[in-house]
């Protein structure tokens, strides 16, 4: 399937220049690809060419016309209808290796074979020259390529190439910007990130971190977490929020989890922390290996976690939380960008947690994470522990911790990602609209996201329930079929995983996260949802619900 076509000098030449007789062919050839999704590049190190080919075209044709322009006329007028052409079309970064091609019998044509490589194997240089069809194996011509018929367009579980064509420009220069200046770890652009990102949750310290998972260790490490303490989180989420405690020498303790948000249940919880502080399993399912002994574990606090994007319900948490004397943590790594009542995931707990991996709402193109307090004093621990327990410097090591440093090309990274974000969390509403709107009145089957009042998700997920878990099999081998892909978060909650078998849990004592684990489906999510990608997994969802 070709995904991108590389335009060499001639095929925009012959569109910019009107130029006979290619024109025609080379605007169709550009039609299709528009029309299938195809995103069309122009290569920088050909910029000074196309300016001089165009002009002289431009200067033929009205020698031809009787209508002679000067060559200053030409180079005006090349640059106008090459600044038009451009504006909706990709450009392709000229790299130093590009340059190295001067043994090569066509320098030029070289650099335009180096560069589609880069692109990929779904990408194609189109041209009309002979030679270079010839010996570029991913060159074709525009009839070859009005010939070609396309397999099908796939449809991205989440869509970054879509994100990144819009940012490209400045996501360039950004890491560019950092490859100049040297400063890869904690450089300028770190500190920048943390106050955008301040600026943008409300949070009076943000302090990044190398990923999701460390920063969740930030904050148990800031609260004096270790062996004897309980921790009190969810068994339906990824095992990184459990496994944090576990790191540490502390225990959790799980709780069952709201049947329509998927969250932590307030009044689950409540139980639990009774059972514990009584050492009583019949109020509340224990760990079995502490039920012999009152005074094995003591509560210390709760790991929240804002599933799928959908803040949890703090005001009941937060209050239940201090008539015990214990922290707040919110595990707000699918959740940046949510509302929780007027105020912004990340700042409803005394620590907010989130990660910047590859495929949450806000990610970065490896690991990396943050945390958000309004405490100064826990704000001070955590940046000491990000870098190895420092204090005046970096040799003065005050107590023990962590090398959590988000790494500057990260932070350049995100940093062009944030100037389109409120945009994206704005898109997510709107394809998770259409979503619900279709399906909720066409698949009764399934069971569209529940969204309290005074919250506003991330959407992180789209998530449906199937009436049971035969359907959920038949919808997913549909999807694949097709070409769709489908996820299951999470097939397996954490009591019953194999790492948290020492905890003596049985499978039923959590009846909700394991009824859920068995319906759970979640469909393809981003902010760049097309309409007809929609209609197609609708189409497909009503088949298989007939069945």
């Amino acid at each position: 399937m070709i995904t991108d076509l590389l335009l060499d000098v001639n095929i925009i030449v012959d569109v910019c220049a009107e130029r006979h007789p290619y024109f025609a062919r080379s605007v169709k050839a550009l039609d299709k690809a528009i029309g299938e999704g195809v995103r069309l590049w122009i290569y920088t190190g050909s910029v000074q060419t196309l300016e001089y080919v165009t002009a002289n075209e431009l200067r033929r044709a009205h020698l031809e016309s009787n209508t002679p322009i000067t060559v200053d006329q030409a180079h005006k007028l090349a640059r106008k209808i090459l600044a038009l052409f451009s504006k909706d079309r990709h450009w392709l970064t000229a790299l130093p290796e590009d340059g190295m091609v001067f043994e090569e019998e066509d320098p030029e044509d070289a650099q335009l074979h180096r560069a589609v490589t880069r692109l990929g194997k779904g990408a194609r240089l189109l041209t009309r020259d002979e030679e270079t069809l010839k010996s570029c194996p991913q060159a074709i011509s525009p009839g070859d390529y009005l010939d070609y018929t396309s397999k099908g367009t796939q449809i991205p579980f989440i869509d970054l190439a879509a994100q990144q064509d819009r940012i490209r420009p400045n996501l360039e220069k950004n890491i560019f910007a950092v490859i100049r200046h040297g400063l890869y770890i904690l450089g300028p652009e770190v500190q920048e990130l943390e106050e955008k990102l301040s600026s943008y949750t409300g949070a009076r310290h943000t302090i990044t971190c190398s990923s999701g998972t460390d920063a969740l260790l930030m904050a148990l490490m800031a609260y004096d977490v270790g062996p004897g303490d309980a921790v009190f989180t969810t068994p339906f989420t990824f095992i990184a929020t459990a496994e944090a405690i576990s790191f540490l020498g502390a225990t959790p303790v799980f709780v069952d989890i709201d049947p329509r948000t998927f969250n932590i249940d307030p009044n689950q919880l409540e139980l639990g922390i009774e059972a514990l502080m009584s050492n009583n399993p019949s109020i509340h399912p224990l760990p079995s290996a502490l039920s012999f002994e009152p005074s094995a574990l003591s509560p210390k606090g709760i790991i929240t976690v804002d599933l799928f994007g959908l803040p949890a319900d703090y005001d009941p948490i937060n209050p239940i939380a201090r008539e015990y004397g214990l922290f707040v943590i919110e595990d707000a790594a699918q959740s940046f960008g949510a509302d929780y009542h007027g105020k912004k995931a990340c700042t409803l707990a005394g620590i907010g947690c989130t990660s910047f991996f590859p495929a949450k709402p806000l990610g970065c193109y490896g690991d990396g994470g943050a945390v958000f307090t309004d405490d100064d004093d826990l704000a001070e621990k955590m940046r000491s522990i990000r870098v190895h327990g420092k204090g005046s410097d970096k040799y003065d090591n005050i107590r023990i911790g962590m090398n959590a440093r988000m790494d500057t090309l990260q932070a350049a990274i995100l940093l062009a990602k944030m100037e389109i974000y409120p945009r994206e969390i704005q898109l997510r509403q709107e394809v998770a609209k259409r979503y619900t709107d279709l399906l909720s009145t066409q698949c009764s089957a399934l069971s569209t996201p529940f969204i309290p009042e005074g919250m506003k998700s991330a959407w992180a997920q789209y998530s449906l329930l199937a009436r049971d878990q035969n359907l959920r099999a038949r919808i997913q081998a549909q999807f694949k079929d097709a070409g769709i892909p489908t996820m299951v978060y999470y097939p397996t909650p954490l009591h019953m995983q194999r790492a948290f078998a020492y905890l003596g849990y049985n499978p039923e004592d959590f009846p909700v996260s394991l009824d859920t684990s068995t319906r759970i489906l979640n469909l393809p999510m981003h902010p760049y949802v097309k309409d007809w990608e929609l209609d197609r997994i609708l189409t497909i969802l009503k088949e298989v619900e007939r069945i």
